[in-house]
């Protein structure tokens, strides 16, 4: 299948979105509902026919697609901790790209999780606490760790730890998206101005 520079702006929005989420939870306590949700749903869309479908509608992807703009485009300052984070994922999901045992203990522990979805919404504790799980026992191993900065008030909190850790997952699912859609990480550095360029189209249509 061919993919276009929106499918990767799409998938890197998404990338971007889980990362603040997670920042958001960690220095705030909370996290913007809609967003959440998308990222929590793009966890349970194993096979997708577009990018887009991972996230339901572009409207979900708005904070994303906002903060990756101007990220990118020098719009603002460099925020170095949200760049660690998702430069991090980027690497974690190479590993396990390579790491089929560990991949299909992922894709098990989702298929599980799933299961529950009869019964919790997306979002529920419940579900948040089994990614959470499955972060924690396949990824939290693997270098580089994601070590996640901010209040110790809210990272003290249980429910807040899982929610991060589901929101780090979406973010590894967001960057394989970003992958298979033809992205690499030399794009961020080098090669910036089409992801620009479409991450503008995209903002044109909200």
């Amino acid at each position: 299948m061919k993919y276009s520079d929106n499918d990767r702006a799409t998938a890197l929005a998404g990338l971007f979105q889980a990362c603040h989420l997670a920042q958001q939870v960690a220095h705030k306590g909370l996290a913007d509902a809609q967003a959440l949700s998308a990222n929590i749903h793009s966890l349970f869309q194993i096979e997708t026919q577009q990018t887009l479908d991972a996230f339901g509608t572009l409207q979900n992807l708005a904070p994303g697609l906002r903060l990756a703009h101007r990220q990118l485009s020098g719009n603002e300052p460099r925020d170095n901790e949200l760049t660690r984070y998702l430069l991090g994922l980027v690497q974690l999901e190479r590993k396990l790209k390579a790491d089929g045992t560990r991949l299909e203990r992922i894709r098990q522990g989702i298929e599980n999780t799933t299961a529950k979805l009869t019964h919790f919404p997306e979002t529920h504790s419940n579900i948040l606490a089994s990614l959470a799980e499955i972060y924690a026992e396949n990824i939290s191993t693997l270098q580089p760790r994601i070590m996640v900065s901010g209040e110790p008030v809210y990272l003290q909190n249980a429910d807040n730890v899982n929610r991060i850790r589901a929101l780090l997952l979406s973010g590894i699912r967001a960057a394989m998206l970003w992958r298979q859609t033809g992205g690499r990480r030399r794009q961020l550095l080098f090669n910036r101005k089409p992801v620009i360029a479409a991450l503008e189209r995209l903002l044109d249509t909200l």
